[in-house]
């Protein structure tokens, strides 16, 4: 056994050391090729991701300094911790990931689990379904610039935010023995209904008080700080965006991406799916900005509701461009790199599905058409008017999930009082 386990761990830094020798004699074959591709993952980088990304590292890491975090935690935790069995904390990552996109549900999931704030069990359940794209991506680039039709917005938002959340509700089961053994070492369990709304509330703005004087720093040294933890965290992001673009050149250039395309077509062909989408699927297992625009230049041929439902798929797959920046966000906190990778996996099959299901009930209601002709349909676009609308839908979400927070401990506590009479 021994001789085994020591023949693995040889053979993983062979093989990855073969492999980016082989990616350096292409780049020497390659150099003007490897260059463009460079220059096009720098100009994905600066155009799309900073703007869309960087003030939204900033205004969590404030958010956090300040408090607010933990002030969400107290207040959400009737309503994160029975159904997806993660602290309240959990409810404000959620909004931030799901309005601002991949990777800052997993930058606000590693600083909750280096602040003791979640378990590594939470913390995987978290970045698990808290990991999506941003409305400013999937409404504004996918639907109208890549598909150039507005109406395809609401299936897939419906598909993609709807499958996450029934992926945070399956990961609820990840897990489950190791909840029982902290619950065990646990000496402060949780506040329940029983201390009543006025209580939590107390319990919340002291939380946010007691996180502030710990953290003690002043708002200029806060904003100093939250800029330059967001400045090396976009710059990982943008390097790993270009050694992507230069990655996929260099295996189209080798050969090695014709050979996919032609081993998932002929995939596609057996579970009866069209197989001119290996392109896309191919293209978005690395990188999912260029599968998404190969999803919406495929065929004029193919079914439009495949073509979209290859779209969620690799919205929700992330592409592992987007897995590498996740896993180096995790790198040092514990948190393991596979429930993460099962999570998009599966995220992306029932987004899929998702639009297979409601294409017929939405797109024959006429309901496209009508969610086309909002304003809403519009407002996110890679622009500060979408930013501004994007930080809007963020507070949208908070409040109607704290809401339906206190709504939830109201409810409990009415529910005990009357078990309690009768």
């Amino acid at each position: 056994m021994k001789l085994v386990h020591t023949e693995k761990r040889l053979y993983g830094p062979s093989l990855l050391t073969l492999g980016l020798a082989g990616c350096l004699l292409l780049m020497l074959i390659y150099p003007e090729a490897s260059l463009a591709a460079a220059v096009r993952g720098i100009a994905v980088w600066w155009d799309v991701l900073f703007p869309s990304l960087f003030p939204f590292f900033v205004i969590s890491e404030m958010m956090l300094g300040f408090g607010i975090v933990h002030l969400f935690g107290a207040l959400l935790d009737p309503f994160m911790r029975p159904l997806f069995r993660i602290p309240g904390s959990g409810g404000f990552v959620a909004a931030m990931g799901y309005v601002s996109g991949y990777p800052v549900g997993a930058r606000l999931t590693a600083k909750l689990r280096e602040q003791d704030l979640v378990s590594r069990v939470e913390g995987e359940r978290l970045v698990a379904f808290t990991t999506s794209s941003d409305p400013i991506f999937l409404l504004g680039a996918v639907s109208v610039g890549f598909f150039h039709d507005a109406s395809l917005g609401l299936i897939l938002a419906l598909s993609h935010y709807g499958s996450g959340i029934v992926v945070g509700l399956l990961m609820s089961f990840h897990g489950r023995k190791e909840d029982a053994a902290e619950k065990v070492l646990s000496k402060t369990p949780p506040p329940t209904a029983a201390h009543g709304l006025a209580y939590r509330i107390r319990t919340a703005f002291s939380s946010m008080a007691e996180a502030r004087r710990k953290d003690g720093r002043s708002l200029g040294e806060l904003l100093r700080g939250a800029v330059q933890s967001s400045l090396q965290l976009i710059i990982v992001v943008g390097g790993l965006v270009v050694f992507f673009n230069v990655l996929m050149e260099l295996l189209g250039r080798a050969g090695v991406m014709s050979s996919l395309f032609t081993l998932t077509g002929h995939l596609l062909t057996f579970i009866g799916c069209p197989p001119d989408l290996s392109k896309a699927l191919v293209n978005g297992l690395f990188e999912v900005t260029l599968g998404a625009r190969s999803a919406g230049a495929a065929g004029i041929s193919l079914p439009l509701h495949f073509k979209v439902a290859s779209a969620a798929f690799i919205l929700s797959w992330g592409g592992l461009s987007v897995h590498a920046q996740v896993a180096s966000i995790l790198n040092g906190t514990g948190l393991r790199y596979l429930p993460f990778m099962v999570a998009r996996a599966l995220h992306a099959v029932l987004a899929a599905t998702f639009v297979l299901m409601l294409w017929k009930p939405v797109r024959g209601t006429g309901l496209s058409s009508a969610w086309a002709s909002l304003p809403v349909s519009a407002a996110f676009t890679p622009t500060p008017s979408g930013i501004i609308a994007a930080l809007g839908l963020m507070g949208l979400l908070l409040a109607a999930t704290l809401m339906v927070s206190l709504l939830m401990l109201f409810l409990t506590r009415i529910f005990t009082m009357l078990r309690r009479n009768g």
